[in-house]
């Protein structure tokens, strides 16, 4: 019985923990500002709750810049016909997406065009925001 109600508690002090963790897309990024980042990945990380795909992409004055791009929980990318093999590194892109507020080169992913031109839903928590 004692294991039971230490399992119990451990659990109610973890729940916290995970909802902290998730933000609403408000809160980081900014609708009125969509980006079209196209460059080559360089890593992909297929982590909750969500995937970022690092991009090296070249800013208006030809220097290579890096971008991070939030997709959407590998869960919801799973049901959208995503693998963890769906990017590699090198694979050239065109995501289109929302920058995040502060302006750095973040950004949270709607959409990922391949090179064959195979567009992927990418999980954008942006979708039905207003």
């Amino acid at each position: 019985m004692k294991t039971i109600f230490a399992l119990a508690v451990a659990v109610l002090l973890l729940i916290p923990i995970s909802l902290a963790a998730h933000h609403a897309f408000a809160a980081e990024f900014d609708r009125a500002k969509p980006v079209k980042v196209q460059g080559a990945v360089v890593k992909v990380e297929w982590t909750n709750p969500h995937i970022w795909v690092y991009v090296d992409a070249k800013d208006e004055k030809g220097s290579v810049v890096r971008w991070q791009c939030e997709g959407g929980s590998p869960n919801t990318l799973t049901r959208q016909g995503w693998t963890k093999d769906s990017l590699k590194q090198g694979d050239q892109v065109t995501i289109d997406g929302y920058r995040a507020k502060d302006g750095s080169n973040t950004c949270n992913s709607s959409a990922v065009t391949l090179a064959d031109g195979k567009r992927l839903f990418a999980g954008s928590s942006a979708e039905g925001q207003r």
